[in-house]
């Protein structure tokens, strides 16, 4: 399956409700919050410790749907519903793509 990097409806919703300003501000958010969140996910591989890996994947998961992140959120869905990947290669692709969402996120917000 195919996704957009940003699913312009969903983003265009967000700033709808919120505010262009405001959207911007979570993106902000979005954008600190989220390589702390990665740092976790690669911590609790290497531990070895599912749990904590699933709820890092799942709270990627869910804050990139809110911003209509559709690959990245579909790929850290995968990462929350699969367990935890014998090497790190899924969790550094997860990390691009999110740095791709975050460059459109921003360029959506510029406008």
């Amino acid at each position: 399956m195919t996704f957009a990097v940003i699913d312009a409806a969903v983003f265009g919703a967000l700033r709808a409700n919120l505010g262009a300003e405001f959207a911007t501000e979570l993106v902000d958010t979005f954008a600190t919050e989220a390589p702390q969140l990665l740092a976790e996910l690669r911590a609790a591989r290497q531990e070895g410790n599912a749990d904590r890996f699933r709820r890092a994947a799942h709270a990627l998961k869910s804050n990139g749907s809110a911003f209509g992140a559709s690959r990245f959120a579909e790929q850290a869905r995968a990462l929350e519903l699969g367990g935890l990947p014998p090497d790190g290669l899924s969790t550094e692709a997860l990390a691009q793509a999110f740095e791709q969402a975050l460059a459109e996120l921003r360029r959506l917000c510029a406008k």
